[in-house]
């Protein structure tokens, strides 16, 4: 979107020809359509002269207008527009082109600059506002607000608004002194360069030239030094390694703390606990607070200071064409701060380790392709002498006929490409690949730490960023028995209270999810005797291709698993806000406690709301039914709502459809939130701005018309990732594609956010994270899940131990052999022992359904038939498929967890190199502490030696007298 590269047809205003005014040719003038002012020279001579004349009596610009203001104006203490209209003829000539000179020498300087009007002070960061009609508290507040920031030694600069494009927008600029900076630096901890890195670089590994074409440039990669860091003290300021202060902290570490000064200062003379820009911008006073990128993302800052590296971001990050090279993180942390910088190096390293996830999915998927003519078990389906021969008993009452089991042929070999020997296999090695995942980004984690200076700050977070909002709301102060000052604490009554408030809202919310899924199911149940009825002579099979797919069971998966998924975005969108309020009412004491008692709340509502759907169809449909003649009802048999039953095939590809539905369409929906949303909220908010010139439209405007990306902006992106997680470990044996999915989606989705974040977004205010806080538990809990829930799907969801059980057991003959196993798995039921209330109306059985000649039905079950003396209890067939199925449960999750906890056990959480440059890095520090203390106490001794040398003391008297002397000398 090159909006900043509207030029005019002949040139910008910056860029025009300034050696045309002092010549012989014409000048068409030029046109804005923001005023929609022009006026033209009538020729070269006549200009000279409008300026000769108009040298003398022109000021300085003043910074709140571009019009420039002459003497007499400013003597007659009249506004340039008034004095403006009082011109004739060639003074209103030579007036219009002051104005525009003027905005053209600025902009020449400031269009696309991140400084000052004295092209020396950096601006650290804008603050915009509109000054309304009915406003005069809030131009108080603003002007107590800004007067604090003035003694607090900030450096301000107002634009007035009109400069702006829309006329009505004021912008105030910040610049941080370095005064400012180095004692807030202090304040902070943060850590400063005090040598360089004399530790030998690693060896390149072997082979590495096959990387070559993933590989960015150096100075992308690397765009700092590598330095020994401590933590600032402004006292020892010559101990650190300086070349210039203005460069010393880069701008992300300067915007960082300004924020942490405006979200201090007080804006109020009667009330000292009105501060801080959260509040000021929640009540109007000011629309907006943001530090400004460096430059334009598609093309360089003119400016030879200027980093650019936005534009170096853009060029080598965010292009979609960039899928395959790596990531240039220490480039990202510079611009963005740590805390997003932690963000990517995760969901790359995420990416990474789903490729080898998806490999082995893919390759299991083939298997499965690969033996399709092996599947014994669906050919006695789909074989017209076998299944077509059986008949089922109906599926639901009264509406369901009776059916062949080989309407079902179709359904059953879909069910195996999912469901076969493989997925044993990729159920254990996604246990193990998991605690592989988690391990070793626990190592790359640690070595970020190290390279970014984030070893101990998590202490520092908690001592020192405190919410500004906590202290606002607790007015109650005690003793901190760690930094002896008195702090604000909340009572542990009040937060009992809010506690016990806040648990109460989260179980409601999750009740309402259930009630839903509830709803959801009872939908399933009575459509599906619709879909039934309305399908039961086969009208689809006329369609080609997808007529023989369709069948009553898919049309209900299907419809039902949609709608579920709207209910899911639905209750998503209104929770949110509700989770937010509820966290504020807890008043959390840091950034750190807020994120994770929302995170922990987030987490929770969207686990039972994404995935409590598939806990159905996996865990409970088919599982509780009954038998004919004694069905179980879902409230009752009044209801008429008869429990689902599986097909023959199982109801694993009902648990695969269900996953692929919601896995795919949150994945679709949440790049179309990400991408597309802000990219029509940033067309249309700068629509006006397309027409302008260039030169026109400042660093700050274009900065102001993009999107603000929230304080929880970060927060919905990794709890996008981590319910991706949970799909592709928690239900992966029912689908071993979904990693190959979720590969291709993190592919785009990286390229997406770095778009996102570099086009789209303001800059956001950088902050500090030394890891990925409590989402590391998270992940944690979902590996270990991961292990039941699997072993519970591979025995209970699908066919697989049934089919084990006899194939080794009750195959018949000496060779192991899947023939007959249908037959096996079918129960028989005497039609006569179906209640009539139960049984179907008339017209809903199909026209080959002769109730003469068939007597009985089959349905899915191990039970006795009629006339047994154990008639329709479980034969020992069931219990010994039960057994094998628990079996199997307990030896999966021990086998699973041995070698997760020895791979945990045998992977050392942080590199033996980053544990050897941690510990040099600390011996270093008291090294050059200890050598520059006694220098400068050298340095101090020789000095108050000079000064005894240069005292004069008495030499008569008591030797009282000559020590009082003596110390009066060496004070």
């Amino acid at each position: 979107m090159n909006r900043g590269s509207g030029k005019s047809s002949d040139e910008t205003l910056i860029e025009m020809n300034r050696t045309a005014w002092s010549s012989g040719e014409e000048n068409n003038g030029f046109h804005t359509s923001s005023d929609k002012e022009s006026f033209q020279l009538e020729n070269a001579a006549s200009m000279v002269s409008v300026v000769s004349e108009c040298t003398s009596t022109v000021s300085v610009c003043s910074s709140h207008s571009s019009v420039i203001e002459c003497e007499q104006c400013e003597r007659e203490h009249t506004e340039p527009q008034q004095h403006l209209s009082s011109f004739k003829g060639i003074w209103r000539k030579r007036a219009l082109f002051l104005k525009y000179r003027s905005r053209v020498d600025k902009q020449q300087q400031s269009k696309d600059a991140v400084y000052f009007r004295d092209g020396v002070r950096r601006i650290d960061f804008v603050l915009s506002y509109i000054d309304d009609k009915d406003g005069e508290k809030k131009q108080d507040r603003r002007k107590e607000f800004e007067t604090n920031l003035q003694k607090a030694g900030l450096d301000l600069e107002t634009e007035d608004k009109s400069e702006s494009e829309d006329g009505k927008t004021y912008f105030l600029k910040i610049h941080v002194p370095w005064e400012v900076l180095a004692t807030y630096a202090d304040v902070l901890k943060i850590k400063v360069p005090f040598k360089a890195n004399d530790i030998p670089a690693k060896k390149e590994v072997p082979m590495g030239w096959l990387f070559t074409p993933y590989r960015l440039p150096d100075h992308v990669m690397n765009p700092e030094p590598d330095y020994f860091t401590y933590t600032f003290d402004k006292s020892k300021i010559d101990f650190f390694l300086i070349e210039d202060k203005e460069t010393l902290f880069p701008p992300s570490t300067r915007n960082r703390i300004v924020y942490y000064v405006l979200s201090r200062i007080p804006y109020s003379k009667d009330d000292k606990d009105k501060k801080g820009i959260k509040r000021l911008l929640n009540n109007g006073t000011y629309t907006s607070a943001f530090p400004l990128h460096d430059c334009r993302y598609w093309a360089k800052s003119r400016d030879s200071n200027c980093e650019s590296e936005r534009y170096s971001l853009y060029k080598h990050w965010a292009r979609f064409s960039r899928f395959y090279k790596e990531q240039p993180l220490n480039l990202i942390r510079k611009y963005y701060g740590e805390k997003i910088g932690i963000y990517f190096a995760w969901l790359g390293f995420y990416t990474e380790m789903l490729s080898y996830a998806a490999v082995v999915g893919l390759l299991c998927f083939i298997y499965g392709v690969a033996t399709f003519d092996n599947n014994v078990w669906s050919k006695e389906i789909c074989n017209e002498t076998i299944g077509g021969q059986i008949v089922m008993c109906p599926l639901c009452d009264k509406k369901c006929g009776y059916w062949k089991l080989s309407t079902t042929c179709s359904s059953s070999w879909q069910s195996y490409l999912f469901d076969n020997t493989a997925t044993v296999f990729f159920a254990i090695f996604m246990g193990i690949w998991v605690t592989l995942f988690l391990e070793f980004w626990k190592r790359r984690q640690a070595r970020l730490e190290y390279e970014w200076d984030l070893v101990d700050y998590e202490e520092e977070q908690q001592q020192l960023q405190l919410r500004p909002e906590y202290e606002i709301k607790c007015t109650s102060r005690r003793l901190n028995n760690v930094t002896q000052e008195m702090e604000p604490y909340l009572p542990l009554t009040s937060k009992c209270a809010r506690s016990m408030l806040s648990g109460a809202t989260v179980l409601f919310w999750i009740s309402l999810i259930i009630a839903s899924i509830i709803g959801v199911i009872a939908y399933r149940l009575a459509v599906f005797a619709a879909f039934a009825s309305i399908m039961k002579d086969s009208p689809t099979n006329k369609l080609d291709v997808v007529g023989s797919l369709i069948t009553p069971q898919f049309a209900t998966s299907v419809t039902a698993s949609c709608i579920n998924f709207v209910i899911i975005m639905i209750l998503n969108f209104l929770y949110e806000r509700v989770a937010i309020k509820i966290t504020d009412m807890e008043v959390p004491k840091t950034h750190v406690e807020y994120e994770n008692k929302l995170t922990v709340k987030m987490f929770l509502f969207q686990f039972v709301n994404y995935y409590s759907s598939c806990f159905y169809v996996a865990f409970f449909k088919g599982k509780f039914v009954g038998y004919p003649g004694n069905y179980a009802y879902m409230f009752g048999e009044w209801s008429g709502l008869r429990n689902e039953e599986c097909e023959p095939g199982g109801c694993l590809i009902e648990l695969t459809t269900q996953l692929v539905i919601v896995m795919v369409g949150k994945q679709v929906w949440g790049n179309i939130q990400e991408a597309l949303v802000p990219w029509l909220r940033n067309w249309w908010v700068s629509r006006s701005a397309r027409n302008h010139p260039e030169s026109l439209y400042s660093r700050w405007e274009q900065d102001h018309d993009l999107q603000t990306f929230s304080q929880l902006g970060l927060f919905y992106e990794y709890l996008e990732m981590v319910i991706q997680f949970g799909f592709i470990t928690l239900f992966v044996a029912s689908f071993p594609l979904a990693p190959l999915l979720a590969l291709m989606n993190n592919i785009l989705e990286v390229r997406v956010d770095a778009w996102k974040f570099t086009t789209q977004f303001r800059r956001p205010v950088a902050a500090k994270a030394h890891s990925i806080g409590a989402w590391e538990e998270i992940l944690n809990m979902i590996a270990v899940f991961s292990v039941v829930t699997n072993a519970f799907i591979v025995s209970f969801t699908s066919d697989m131990i049934p089919r084990l059980v006899y194939l080794y057991a009750y195959s018949p003959g000496t060779e192991l052999t899947m023939a007959g196993y249908i037959n096996n798995s079918l129960s028989i039921f005497n039609i006569s022992g179906i209640p009539v209330e139960n049984r179907p109306e008339d017209g809903e059985n199909p026209d080959w359904y002769d109730s003469t000649n068939i007597t009985t039905c089959r349905y899915r079950d191990y039970r006795y038939p009629s006339g047994h003396e154990k008639q329709y209890s479980h034969t020992m067939q069931f219990w010994h498929i039960l057994a094998a199925k628990l079996a199997f449960i307990i030896i999966m999750e021990h086998v699973v967890f041995v070698v997760k906890f020895f791979v945990a056990w045998l992977i050392p959480d942080v590199p033996s190199d980053v544990k050897a440059r941690v510990k040099r890095e600390r011996y270093l520090i008291q090294e050059y502490l200890h050598d520059y203390e006694l220098e400068k106490l050298k340095i101090q001794l020789s000095q108050n030696a000079q000064s005894i040398d240069q005292c004069t003391c008495p030499t008569t008297g008591s030797t009282p007298m000559k020590v009082e002397m003596l110390s009066d000398c060496l004070s």
